[in-house]
């Protein structure tokens, strides 16, 4: 696939933070670099991230309200909502904000992990309930961000994060950015003497490798279930998201 030259200077933002939202920026700019202007927006949590393509923007935009303002006062022409299937909160004030500005915008849906033969999946609505499931298990891998961990202060619990905490939490911790091998999952449960998997069902190929390690061993993984998706356009690959900008800048792509 050959770059496409744009006739005006079209601004995308992408709503990342993700590796998948990382890979559309590069994928897009190398298909239309010469007159896309690819925005990605972070929301500041790591203090690290991972180098980007095009310009990068950090922090909140204040609510839907911030959100539509900036993209009015940057002229954005398109917005593709490429976060964590469980930022709820950002994908919720981008359809109001979009909406608002009656802006096209897409959704990159992360694709789900499916249950294989073998999985132990214990399902739960959200955090409280993964630790009301935890209870009694044994030592628990415990891989659901920063957020919520004081529910589990009480369990014993192994918590991994990308990167070290702010603060000091009443648990062991450990750091890692995926993806990972099974191989090396395998060798911390048992290193680590795991007993269950506390996670969420976010889906995706870079950290599916702990969920494939928990199935060989015959390990529990107590799965907190996605939010419901929000309503609107969605793309479940790259290709298809780039196929997507295409229409934007060419209405008569969609005819094809």
């Amino acid at each position: 696939m050959g770059t496409i030259c744009l006739s005006r200077n079209t601004r995308l933002l992408i709503l990342g933070g993700t590796g998948q939202a990382a890979a559309l920026a590069g994928a897009a700019l190398a298909r239309f670099g010469c007159g896309l202007r690819v925005t990605s927006s972070l929301a500041g949590r790591t203090s690290r991230p991972a180098a980007l393509a095009g310009d990068v923007r950090s922090g909140g935009f204040g609510g839907a309200a911030g959100l539509a303002r900036y993209l009015a006062d940057e002229g954005v022409h398109m917005v593709i909502d490429a976060t964590h299937p469980f930022a709820a909160a950002i994908s919720a004030h981008a359809r109001e904000a979009c909406h608002a500005l009656d802006l096209p915008r897409l959704t990159l849906a992360r694709p789900v992990w499916r249950r294989q033969p073998g999985d132990q999946w214990i399902l739960v609505d959200d955090a409280a309930a993964a630790a009301r499931a935890l209870a009694g298990r044994g030592r628990a891998l415990v891989t659901i961000g920063i957020k919520q961990l004081e529910l589990f202060a009480e369990l014993p619990c192994l918590v991994r994060l990308i990167e070290p905490p702010a603060e000091p939490l009443p648990f062991e911790t450990i750091t890692g950015r995926g993806p990972f091998t099974v191989a090396a999952e395998k060798q911390l449960f048992i290193e680590r003497r795991i007993c269950v998997l506390v996670t969420k069902a976010s889906g995706g190929a870079a950290t599916r490798a702990k969920i494939t390690a928990a199935r060989g061993l015959g390990l529990p993984v107590i799965m907190i279930r996605r939010p419901p998706e929000e309503p609107g356009r969605r793309a479940r690959s790259i290709d298809a998201a780039l196929r997507w900008i295409e229409e934007q800048i060419n209405p008569e792509a969609r005819r094809h």
